[in-house]
């Protein structure tokens, strides 16, 4: 008979209030404690595998190993994710489907990204300096609405910038929630999916024009592997789902704005907009500060990795925050280091706020490079092209709520250019 080694096992019947009341440490202080990367613990009601560090992010991208269908709880789906989108398929159909998104990561794509940053950037300066007060976290969720759906294809008026911003947070500000937060979560994922089904519709009857290299009209026009194009519904997952996580940046660009105050060292390190320096800086903000705390899977078929045994369909969650942050990889982790050497696109399972592995083939967040723009621009025009007061606030964040924000999602007054 084989033998297996023992895996830590959490004792209790149920330990999803434990894992909402500990948020990001949750997985880690259990890691900690039984001296070990992997443990078994009871989530939803059924029995469920947590891991942490590099080489379990290893294990958890090999897709030979683990699917993603059925892994996400219904809660996420009706909010942050959407149901029917890529991110919950596997095998041919993930690969076909996420071909789609990839092939809008081209060079001509992103530097077009940046230029629409950097233009809303400015628009949103000249506003602030007529405002006796700018809530950053608030006016950057609209800087990027209004540049992702530029770049997109997404019409939005002016007037709606707002509205739809607000929407895409609702998503990812309630995906853990209950009662009234989680049903106002739902109803901006139900109201996004409407407003861009109705777009597609009308591309499809001509009644609508958008350019062909955009997401909107791309997504509008797949086939998928059968030669069929997506029901609308489906279009309106994946662009909601272009959208949103591109406007969640906006959380980070709060951390990025609380780093500089907070390292005033590392600031002066940013003068004159050298690229390598703000690259620096913004992959250990990346890195530092609360993103995302974790991911989910089911195992495909049984296995063994490091003697454990994984057993088929069993739900494994891999910490995000833990392994970003884990001692065996990372020097003095809880350090704000932006001196680290930090490779994410070829050292994949390292720095992972927003996934591991492959983006071509594997479940790795497709707008990362996105991502990496909208904080660079923004630690820019923050560090070296504005100049501001910060009335008396409270900085602070706690790492048991999901996501995490400075509590004053941080106050700018005087704001003017430099």
């Amino acid at each position: 008979m084989v033998q297996y080694n023992s895996m830590p096992k959490e004792e209790g019947l149920e330990q999803g209030l434990t894992l909402l009341r500990e948020g990001y440490s949750y997985i880690s202080n259990r890691c900690q404690s039984f001296q070990s990367n992997v443990f078994e613990t009871r989530l939803l009601g059924e029995k469920a595998y947590c891991m942490r560090g590099q080489e379990a992010a290893k294990v958890f991208y090999d897709n030979q190993r683990f699917n993603r269908e059925g892994a996400a709880p219904k809660r996420a789906q009706k909010t942050l994710l959407g149901e029917g989108g890529v991110q919950g398929l596997d095998g041919e159909a993930h690969r076909h489907r996420k071909a789609m998104f990839m092939s809008l990561m081209n060079t001509e794509a992103l530097e077009n990204m940046r230029k629409l940053l950097d233009q809303n950037w400015k628009l949103a300066v000249d506003q602030w300096m007529d405002m006796d007060e700018v809530v950053l976290y608030e006016e950057t969720k609209k800087i990027i609405m209004r540049a992702i759906s530029a770049w997109a294809g997404v019409p939005l008026r002016e007037e709606e910038v707002e509205k739809w911003a607000n929407n895409m947070a609702a998503m990812f500000e309630t995906p853990v929630t209950v009662g009234w937060e989680q049903h106002q979560g739902r109803k901006a994922r139900r109201e996004s999916e409407k407003w861009i089904e109705k777009m597609v519709k009308d591309i499809r009857e001509k009644k609508l024009y958008v350019p062909e290299d955009k997401a909107l009209y791309q997504f509008s026009w797949h086939r998928d592997q059968q030669g069929n194009l997506l029901d609308p519904e489906i279009v309106a997952v994946e662009i909601v789902n272009v959208l949103r996580p591109a406007v969640a940046v906006a959380i980070y660009v709060n951390f990025t704005a609380l780093a500089i105050v907070q390292h005033p060292e590392e600031r002066k390190k940013l003068h004159g907009g050298d690229d390598q320096a703000l690259d620096a800086f913004v992959q250990e903000v990346r890195r530092f500060y609360p993103f995302f705390p974790f991911n989910g899977a089911r195992v495909k078929e049984d296995f063994v990795w490091q003697g454990y045994k994984f057993e088929k369909d069993t739900l494994t969650l891999l910490d995000f925050y833990g392994t970003n942050h884990d001692p065996e990889y990372w020097e003095n982790p809880e350090l704000f280091q932006p001196g680290r050497n930090i490779d994410w696109e070829n050292q994949p399972f390292t720095l992972i706020p927003q996934g591991g592995g492959d983006h071509n083939t594997g479940h790795r967040c497709p707008g990362e490079w996105i991502t990496v723009d909208i904080m660079k621009i923004s630690l820019d025009y923050l560090a070296n092209k504005i100049e501001f007061d910060l009335p008396k606030q409270d900085f602070s964040y706690s790492l048991t709520e999901i996501p995490s924000l400075p509590k004053s999602r941080f106050i700018m007054k005087n704001i003017s250019r430099k």
